[in-house]
């Protein structure tokens, strides 16, 4: 009988969103404390994303060339913490862009490799994703107010030190993980390009890319916008953890909320969650009870969004095709969807404004919404 590692994947998943719970709300200011414009944060911020359009397929690719996952995603937690600590001696723009690519360019290579990893081990009982994903959120959580509450009283260099020793964890971890043996694929499954020909696929995926396009300012952008309105770091941490609590949430209950009400409805619902929350973002930001409501939709526009999607594409890529296809999600929601609401955003903020550039990410929400509403049927996401 095989035996799930869950407590080495659960501690993966920790640490890899731990990373993003440091490194998103505070390494913008960080930034901004060096004097680089809207413009040149939203470039260096972008990075992340531009790397994970193609660098995911890519190295998917080669681990099914070389049938071998984990010693990919080993390099690239080394080459990802080499990478972070070039930030401690760059001085120039140019310095800190190329640090920037090179780091995320190894990064994005781990999560879809660890989640096809991840599924292997659950085998016949993908439902229990959900339990292992929201290790990630605490570990989101964690970092986030811890760094935030560090912040507050050290300078704000030391973001640093805090994502160095997350992203020793990260590659810690890397080394536990056990490999898990593939499926065997004894039946004969359909060419990628023909699945991707399908208009569900289509449509989903294009969906995907405007809901990341619409979470681009926020993730680049909404901790420098609740400071310019005079929220203190902490508070900035506790709000980003809020939206995150809904998320574990959301993940512990999700088996039970899809069985209810189907994968179709619950896309749904978070796309027009993520409409009315930039909405709220844009024209609320003055009222503290506002952005908490607001926070509290993250539940739904990334946590029951991200959980549904990775199920349909685990469900219409199968076997061998598994790991493209969780690469392909990975490249195009939050590679190209990202890069697009980063770049977009960073031309915005000084220009148009904040309020405009999350109206706008509402404006990406709806158009997932249409997508979704017109080509994903019930019957494409049942079991």
């Amino acid at each position: 009988m095989h035996r799930l590692p869950y407590w080495r994947l659960s501690g993966y998943y920790f640490f890899h969103f731990a990373f993003i719970g440091a490194f998103s709300p505070y390494f913008g200011l960080y930034l901004q404390s060096l004097s680089f414009s809207a413009w040149d944060i939203g470039l260096l911020m972008s990075q992340m994303q531009l790397m994970r359009l193609f660098g995911p397929y890519l190295w998917s690719a080669l681990a099914d060339r070389l049938s071998r996952r984990l010693p990919i995603v080993r390099l690239a937690g080394v080459v990802s913490l080499l990478g972070f600590t070039t930030f401690f001696f760059a001085q120039r723009f140019e310095s800190f862009l190329v640090a920037m690519a090179l780091m995320a360019f190894f990064w994005s290579a781990a999560l879809p490799l660890v989640e096809t990893v991840t599924f292997d081990h659950l085998r016949q009982e993908p439902g229990r994703y959900s339990r292992i994903r929201m290790w990630g959120s605490v570990g989101f959580i964690v970092a986030v107010l811890g760094t935030g509450a560090l912040l507050d009283s050290q300078p704000i260099a030391s973001v640093l030190w805090v994502v160095v020793a997350i992203l020793c964890g990260i590659l810690v971890y890397a080394l536990l993980v056990p490999e898990a043996p593939a499926h065997p694929h004894v039946e004969t499954h359909p060419p990628i390009a023909s699945i991707l020909r399908q208009p569900r696929v289509r449509a989903l995926f294009a969906a995907c890319v405007a809901m990341s396009a619409a979470h681009g300012a926020f993730y680049v952008f909404f901790s420098i916008y609740l400071s310019d309105h005079g929220y203190g770091k902490a508070l900035v941490g506790g709000l980003w953890s809020l939206g995150v609590l809904a998320e574990i949430v959301v993940f512990f209950y999700m088996s039970k909320l899809t069985k209810r009400f189907g994968l179709r409805a619950i896309l749904l619902a978070s796309f027009a969650a993520a409409v009315l929350r930039f909405l709220l973002t844009a024209w609320g930001v003055g009222l503290l009870a506002v952005i908490v409501f607001a926070q509290l939709l993250h539940g739904l526009t990334f946590g029951a969004y991200h959980a549904a999607s990775i199920v349909a594409v685990n469900r219409w890529f199968p076997g061998r095709c598994q790991a493209r296809g969780q690469a392909l999600y990975s490249s195009l929601s939050f590679g190209a969807g990202g890069l697009i609401g980063g770049l977009i955003s960073g031309w915005m903020w000084d220009g148009p404004g904040p309020a405009l550039t999350y109206t706008l990410s509402a404006g990406f929400a709806l158009l997932g919404l249409l997508l979704v509403m017109r080509w994903v049927r019930e019957d494409d996401v049942s079991a």
